[in-house]
């Protein structure tokens, strides 16, 4: 079947060449193409689109190509299938009447009919659709946040790196903690790097260890957070701060999963999985000359963006409550509660600082309602404008700004 007017066709492959033959082979039909990188960029696109016709490359760089059809049968039936061969030199046995396609490079995959055509299941916006549970530590319903417990359940059973970008603020370390606890290396150990906070001059003996007398002051052998982290997962966050001199040693390390300590010529093979955190456009710094960009490709294997809390205004309450029920159960005090108005004032901020900006006023908002059972308007107290107001009746009932 080509695509029709109104529903387009995905491409989903590694190999730039094949796309652009796929993409050739159907410049003249009524459907629009849209092209992807990877299994993750394809489930996104599917999410958010209308689609016919999914062309599927069976090498994909980070899902496996087959247990994808299988998500894609049950979450949008409608579409068709194509498996395609980045391997084979064979060409496209185009113009294909009445059917996809044949040949020892490519072939349709059976899909279950809609059970309405008109009326096509393709995206997830509804909200019958079942919810996926939220991940560990986390609180959110929004679309955006079910598309991201989506990707992260799905990546998670896989040794495939993921990276994780948003935001400061938005909850980052949550994801990789998540990802970890819902893998089969949860049972290893948890080790963090934060590469922005420890002094270059120590970073590369810090990551991969050092024998005794490589330095002053080596009396004895390091082995870094690397190899600590053996049979678990390295989460390294703000990994956009990796100094250049480093990032050629830590992209050695994910293609050959080898560590070399300071201070020796020894190797030492090392089973960890890596995730990554930036709140940099790596991609942009990899073409301003300042983030390797084979590093930047090897890390990006699996990409999960964290959308910011001004996208997801619909989760701003929930978790406004689900701090202030933390507060009350650490200090052992009442729970409080939003009224509707300071519901109201926190869902029109701008929230730049994102949920911990969020966790911090709720912080300050129970402290200044004292013994009060209610979080009123008065009681909010923003960053951009920390004054502390008088908590009349009369202050209790204006708006804070």
């Amino acid at each position: 079947m080509l695509p029709s007017a109104n529903r387009g066709v995905l491409v989903a492959s590694p190999s730039t060449s094949l796309r652009e033959q796929v993409r050739r082979n159907l410049e003249h039909s009524a459907g629009p193409v849209q092209e992807v990188n990877g299994g993750a960029d394809a489930l996104v696109k599917l999410e958010t689109g209308q689609w016919q016709l999914l062309f599927l490359d069976r090498r994909l760089p980070d899902l496996d190509a087959e247990e994808l059809i299988e998500i894609i049968k049950v979450r949008y039936p409608g579409i068709e299938v194509v498996m395609l061969d980045s391997d084979s030199d064979s060409t496209l046995p185009w113009p294909v009447p009445g059917r996809v396609g044949s040949g020892s490079w490519m072939r349709p995959v059976r899909m279950a009919a809609p059970a309405r055509e008109a009326e096509p299941k393709q995206t997830r916006t509804d909200k019958s659709c079942a919810e996926v549970e939220p991940l560990p530590g986390m609180i959110g319903a929004s679309d955006s946040m079910q598309r991201l417990y989506r990707l992260t359940r799905l990546v998670a059973p896989h040794h495939t790196t993921v990276l994780v970008m948003g935001a400061t603020g938005t909850g980052k370390e949550l994801v990789a903690r998540a990802i970890h606890k819902l893998s089969v290396r949860a049972t290893g150990p948890w080790a963090v790097v934060n590469c922005a906070a420890i002094p270059e001059t120590l970073l590369e003996s810090e990551l991969f260890g050092y024998a005794r007398g490589a330095f002053t002051g080596a009396v004895q052998a390091y082995g870094g957070r690397i190899c600590s982290a053996h049979g678990g997962t390295l989460f390294l966050d703000e990994v956009g701060e990796l100094p250049l001199n480093l990032q050629a040693k830590l992209l050695r390390f994910l293609e050959q999963k080898e560590v070399q300590r300071l201070g020796t010529a020894e190797t030492l093979r090392v089973d960890v999985r890596v995730v990554a955190a930036t709140n940099a456009d790596l991609e942009q710094r990899a073409e301003a000359g300042k983030f390797r960009s084979d590093l930047y490709y090897r890390l990006s294997a699996f990409p999960l963006e964290l959308p910011p809390l001004a996208e997801r205004r619909d989760d701003i309450v929930p978790l406004a409550e689900h701090f202030l029920h933390g507060i009350g159960a650490a200090s052992h005090a009442a729970h409080l509660r939003l009224t509707a108005d300071t519901g109201r004032v926190l869902e029109a901020q701008a929230w730049s600082g994102n949920v911990r900006e969020l966790q911090q006023v709720m912080e300050r908002a129970a402290i200044l309602a004292e013994d009060g059972a209610e979080i009123l308007p008065a009681h909010l107290n923003f960053p951009a404008r920390f004054r502390v107001r008088p908590l009349g009746e009369e202050s209790a009932r204006r708006r804070p700004f």
